[in-house]
Order: structure tokens, then C-alpha cells, then sequence
């Protein structure tokens, strides 16, 4: 959907809303209604641009984008909960909804370690992918022992991949220690290697679910007590619901599942930018080389797709090489040199920018808290 359609679809904001009740009143917007509309105002505006970013959702530089957008709305949200404070002691529909959303942010922390810890499965599929590329190098002819080398970093990774997908093995295939495994079976090393932060039991899905239980939007009681201040709380907690869903959807994480139910009331300036990316999120999820993906991340159908097309590419090799074969072997190459980078520069900025969602949220559950008492 076009950005003016989302414009032209923003529902009435607050002082709006308030105009219309005074009818012929004359009322002149205070300055917490005037925060109000404007935070909501942001809000719709940062899922319009990220709707605007349609060719690459779900990779890497999007949900970046995702992740800075999520900061800034937090940071607006920060600064209302600082600014009103005295009002927020005072009412007591608006300290309780607060105290929720908090609660709230603590299981996203969850969210956090799992989706770092997911990343490093990816990180590890990079370097079988820079196996292929190095023993494939264009630069060199080809010879058995490097198709050897390729064929077994290829099988390694679709085999990591697999691993992955397959949730009935992940358990038995975490380990809970620093370091590597001393697995015998090389090939599955990649998946069994890892240092999980989050217990045995926990699960995303789950997760996802308990983020999402009673989160409804605010009877206009609680509304008009808080002053206007149940509406951001309950923007603030739908956004960080949404934002949770998306990292859960993207990466490798323990017992993935979308099945959470989300809906916002499309008055509300942002809800119709957020559902339909949510339902576009959703759309791509049902795709039947989608399904039971490990994750819905754009570089990992790209890495699944071009290591499979040049697994089925090395195994009908035959030496001595014909030219037509040799330049086939480089088209692949390149296509899987192209993966290989973007992994190789977004992966590390990428698990940054988790970590700084996760200090941020503490940090401000941890301040906000401590103006309320």
C-alpha cells in the first residue's frame, strides 16, 4: 500500500477526537494533548517510511530500521512518562498501566538473548559459505580436492540449516557451555556449538504469547482518568509487541511461532501502516518454500537458495572441466559471494543494534520505574 493511502487512512488523533467532543466549545489543545497527538503522529510516520521500504523487508538493513524506529518511539515514550510524572502518581488507571507495559518490556528482554543467540547459527553458516567461495575461487582452476572441500562445507551447511528448521533436534543440540562442542560428528557441529542464553524450556512462541495476553486498547474511562496517557502506554506496548514478533519471525530461535493475535483498532493513526506489515509479514510466512523455514529472514532464503543451486551444480562436475561448466561455476560463485557479504557486514551491526534495544529498555523500565515511586 502507497504511503497516501496510509496518510489518507490515519483515523482521528486525540485533539481531534477531543475538537469533536467540545462541538461548539471553543477549546484551546493543552500542551500534554498537543505531546500526545504528536507522539502518535511519530508513531504512524515511522511504519509509513518502513511500509515504504517494501523490496527489502525482512532483511537485515530493514529490520534495523525497524529496530531504530522502535528506539525512537521509546525515547518520545520516555520523555511523556518524565515530563508527567506527577499526573501518572496521581491517577491510578495510569500507574497500573504503566507497571503493566513494564512488565511487558521485561519478557521482550527474553526476546533479545534469544534472537542474539539465534544469530550465531547465521554466523556460522557464513563462514561454511566462505569455504565455498575460497575452494571455488575463480582466480584458480578447480580441482578434486577443492570440489571435495566445497562439497563437504555445502553439505555441512545444508545440514546446519536443516538442524535448524527441525525443532524436535534443537533442544539436544544446544550447548549450555562457552565455547565449542567436542562433537564427533563434524557436520553437525555448526548447530550443536552454540552458547543459548535462554533455559531448556523457554520458548518464543510462548513468549510472543504471554507479550500479547490482555493487551487490549483503553476504554475511554481509562482514557479520560489518565488524562490521555492510556493511549501512548498502550501504542508503546502494541509497537513493542510488533517489533518482538518481527526479530521471532526473522531469526533462528528456540520453539518459533507466529501464531500470536494481533490486531489494533485502525482508529488509531499507526494501526494501518503496523497491520499491513504485519499481514504482509504473515502473506510471506504461508509461502511454500517459507513454511518451515528457520527463519523468514531475507539473507537466509538467499544463502538457502544459492547453496542449494550450487550444491546441485558441484555434484554433476565431471573432470576435466568443459569451459561452458567453468563459467557456470563462476556465475554461481559470484551469486554466493553476494550473500556471503551482506552477511559479513550486517550480521555484526545487526547483533550491536539487539543489544543496544535490550540496554535501552532496561534503562528505561529502570528509570521510569523509579519516578513512580
Amino acid at each position: 500500500m502507497p504511503a497516501t493511502d496510509f496518510q489518507g487512512s490515519f483515523g482521528r488523533s486525540l485533539l481531534t477526537s477531543r475538537r469533536h467532543q467540545v462541538h461548539s466549545t471553543h477549546h484551546e489543545p493543552t500542551k500534554m494533548e498537543i505531546e500526545l497527538d504528536s507522539f502518535q503522529r511519530q508513531v504512524a510516520e515511522k511504519f509509513i517510511h518502513l511500509n515504504a521500504s517494501s523490496g527489502e523487508i525482512l532483511s537485515l538493513s530493514w529490520i534495523g530500521k525497524l529496530l531504530d524506529s522502535f528506539l525512537c518511539c521509546q525515547d518520545e515514550f520516555r520523555a511523556i512518562v518524565f515530563s508527567h510524572r506527577s499526573v501518572i502518581i496521581s491517577k491510578p488507571p495510569t500507574d497500573r498501566l504503566l507497571s503493566d507495559y513494564f512488565e511487558r518490556s521485561v519478557k521482550a528482554l527474553d526476546v533479545c538473548n534469544a534472537i542474539r543467540d539465534g544469530i550465531e547459527p547465521i554466523r556460522q553458516w557464513r563462514k561454511l559459505s566462505d569455504i565455498v567461495i575460497s575452494a571455488l575461487d575463480s582466480r584458480r582452476l578447480i580441482g578434486e580436492g577443492q570440489l571435495r572441500r566445497a562439497k563437504k562445507a555445502l553439505v555441512d551447511l545444508a545440514i546446519g540449516m536443516l538442524d535448524e528448521k527441525d525443532p524436535s533436534s534443537n533442544a539436544s543440540h544446544r550447548n549450555r557451555s562457552f565455547g565449542r562442542t567436542k562433537d564427533n560428528h563434524n557436520r553437525s557441529i555448526v548447530s550443536r556449538s552454540l552458547s543459548w542464553s535462554v533455559s531448556r524450556s523457554w520458548s518464543a512462541s510462548k513468549q510472543l504469547q504471554a507479550l500479547a495476553n490482555n493487551l487490549t486498547a483503553p476504554r475511554q474511562n481509562d482514557v479520560a482518568a489518565s488524562n490521555g496517557l492510556a493511549v501512548p502506554v498502550y501504542t508503546m506496548a502494541s509497537v513493542l509487541l510488533f517489533v518482538m514478533w518481527v526479530l521471532v519471525a526473522a531469526i533462528p530461535c528456540q520453539d518459533r511461532g507466529l501464531q500470536v493475535n494481533f490486531s489494533v483498532p485502525r482508529h488509531y493513526q499507526w494501526a494501518v501502516p503496523v497491520m499491513s506489515l504485519h499481514d504482509r509479514i504473515v502473506e510471506e510466512s504461508k509461502r511454500r518454500d517459507r513454511k518451515n523455514c528457520c527463519g523468514l529472514l531475507m539473507e537466509i532464503d538467499r544463502m538457502e537458495k544459492s547453496s542449494r543451486a550450487m550444491s546441485e551444480l558441484v555434484d554433476s562436475i565431471r573432470f576435466p572441466l568443459s569451459d561452458e561448466k567453468e563459467i557456470e561455476v563462476k556465475e554461481r560463485v559470484e551469486e554466493f559471494v553476494e550473500v556471503h557479504e551482506v552477511l559479513k557486514k550486517g550480521l555484526d551491526p545487526f547483533e550491536r543494534k539487539i543489544r543496544e534495544v535490550f540496554h535501552r529498555i532496561v534503562r528505561s523500565r529502570t528509570e521510569s520505574l523509579d519516578y513512580l515511586c
